[in-house]
């Protein structure tokens, strides 16, 4: 199975490494992902553009996030 290494935070350009700690404090998105997108900065910005753009301004009404989180949850089978 491919390992896809933890990137060390300190080498991070500082705008880079400001995304991965707010996934850090906040838990979302989860900082295990934003860490390995940070191997590629064009892929880190371009996740994190969409994601705050769809969950942070609140382009998608809640209800709808909501509404969504029940339905994959449900197709996953995860007990609530």
């Amino acid at each position: 199975m491919p390992r896809i290494s933890y990137p060390d935070l300190d080498s991070l350009d500082p705008g880079d490494r400001e995304i991965v700690e707010y996934g850090r404090t906040h838990s979302t998105p989860r900082p295990e992902s934003q860490a390995i997108r940070s191997h590629v900065p064009a892929v880190l910005h371009a996740f994190t553009n969409a994601w705050r753009t769809t969950f942070l301004d609140g382009v998608l009404d809640h209800q709808i996030k909501e509404l969504c989180r029940v339905y994959v949850s449900k197709s996953i089978k995860c007990e609530y």
